[in-house]
C-alpha cells in the first residue's frame, strides 16, 4: 500500500512539475500599454531574450490600485506603461524598488528616475483627433487651440479621459496647469465642462469614438490617431497652439517581485536600440526615447509639436490633489 502511494506521489508530482517550472521562467506584467501593442512589444521582447511573458491589462488607475492591493504577497513583476507621473506615485507608495540599467545612460534626464525606480520606454504627444465629417455637420473647423474647444459648436462634442482612472486623462490636466497656472487651468477645465460629451475610463477611448463619428473630437495620445487614420477613418489631427503635454511612459520593477531578474532583462531590452527599433518596426505609433533609434517616416517630428515643459516628477506627487479637486470642482460642476 505504502509502495502504491509512493508511485501515485511520483505520478502527481511529475504531472505539477512541468507547470512549476513554467511558472519560475514566466515573466508576469501588469500592462498600462494597449494590449494590441503590449502583445506586439512584449512578443518581441520573448523572443528577442528566451523569455515567456504573461500580461493583463489595466488602465493606470486599477493598476495602481490593484499593485497595493496585492503589496505583501505580489502577483507580477514588473509595471509596464502609464505616464511617468503614476511611476512616481508608485515609488513614493513604496510599491516599486530601484533598477538601474546599463543602457539608461543614453536617455535624457526627464526619461528617467535619478535613483532607478522608473525608467522611461517612449514618449506620445497629447494632441485632438476630429471627425471631419461630424463637424463639417456642425459647421466648425477642427480646433487649433484649446480656447477653440469652448465654442458653441463643440458643446458636446468632446471626449478625453478621466484623470480619475486614466493617466492620459491625469496628463491632460497636469499639462494645462503647467501651461496657464493652476487657477486658470481649473477656470478652463470647468468652462469646457458642457463640451464634454463624456469622460472615458480609459485613455484610448476617445480615439475610437471620433473615429465613428460618436463624438466630433476626442483628446488623447495620438499614436491611435495615427493608426485610425492609415486604416482610413476620417480623422485629422491637430495641437492646440498654446501648448500640450506628452507621455513617457514607464517600466517600474514591483517590490517583492517573484522574477526580478527577468524584470531587469524586459528594462533593459526596452531602451536598447533592437528593443526601441521594435517600436517602429512593430507599427506602435510611439516615439522612442533613444536619441539614436529610427523613428517611422509618417510620424511627425516631435520637435515641431507645441509640447510643455512637462514635470514628470512634480506631476506626480501632485497627483492625488489635483485629482481630487478635478472631481470636486470639474466633474460635479453642472455643464
Amino acid at each position: 500500500m505504502t509502495r502504491r502511494w509512493m508511485v501515485c506521489g511520483l505520478l502527481v508530482m511529475s504531472l505539477l512539475l512541468p507547470g512549476l517550472v513554467r511558472a519560475q521562467d514566466t515573466l508576469m506584467v501588469y500592462s498600462s500599454v494597449d494590449e494590441e501593442n503590449a502583445k506586439k512589444l512584449l512578443d518581441a521582447f520573448s523572443k528577442a531574450t528566451g523569455v515567456k511573458v504573461r500580461f493583463t491589462f489595466l488602465s493606470s488607475g486599477p493598476a495602481v490600485a490593484r499593485i497595493e492591493a496585492e503589496k505583501n504577497n505580489p502577483q507580477a513583476d514588473v509595471w509596464y506603461g502609464a505616464p511617468s507621473e503614476n511611476h512616481v506615485v508608485l515609488k513614493e507608495k513604496g510599491l516599486s524598488q530601484p533598477y538601474v540599467s546599463p543602457n539608461a545612460k543614453d536617455l535624457a534626464v526627464k526619461f528617467k528616475d535619478p535613483e532607478g525606480y522608473w525608467t522611461s520606454f517612449y514618449m506620445n504627444p497629447l494632441g485632438f483627433a476630429s471627425n471631419v465629417n461630424t463637424l463639417k455637420q456642425k459647421g466648425v473647423e477642427p480646433p487649433t487651440s484649446w480656447a477653440d474647444l469652448l465654442k458653441p459648436g463643440f458643446k458636446g462634442q468632446v471626449q478625453t479621459p478621466s484623470p480619475q482612472t486614466s493617466g492620459t486623462g491625469y496628463n491632460m490636466v497636469a499639462a494645462l496647469i503647467l501651461i496657464m497656472g493652476e487657477e486658470k487651468a481649473f477656470d478652463y477645465l470647468k468652462k469646457l465642462n458642457p463640451s464634454i460629451q463624456t469622460y472615458t475610463q480609459s485613455g484610448t477611448a476617445p480615439s475610437k469614438a471620433a473615429a465613428i463619428g460618436q463624438a466630433g473630437v476626442g483628446i488623447q495620445f495620438t499614436p491611435a490617431f495615427l493608426q485610425l487614420i492609415e486604416e482610413g477613418y476620417p480623422l485629422k489631427i491637430t495641437f492646440p497652439k498654446e501648448g500640450v503635454g506628452f507621455e513617457a511612459p514607464a517600466i517600474s520593477i514591483l517590490k517583492g517581485a517573484p522574477h526580478p531578474e527577468l524584470a531587469k532583462r524586459l528594462v533593459d531590452w526596452a531602451i536598447s536600440l533592437p528593443g526601441q527599433a521594435t517600436l517602429t518596426d512593430a507599427k506602435t505609433y510611439f516615439f522612442p526615447v533613444h536619441p539614436k533609434a529610427k523613428v517611422a517616416k509618417d510620424l511627425p517630428a516631435f520637435e515641431e509639436i507645441p509640447t510643455t515643459n512637462y514635470d514628470a516628477i512634480w506631476a506626480g506627487k501632485e497627483k492625488k490633489r489635483l485629482v481630487d479637486r478635478w472631481i470636486n470642482e470639474v466633474l460635479r460642476a453642472p455643464k
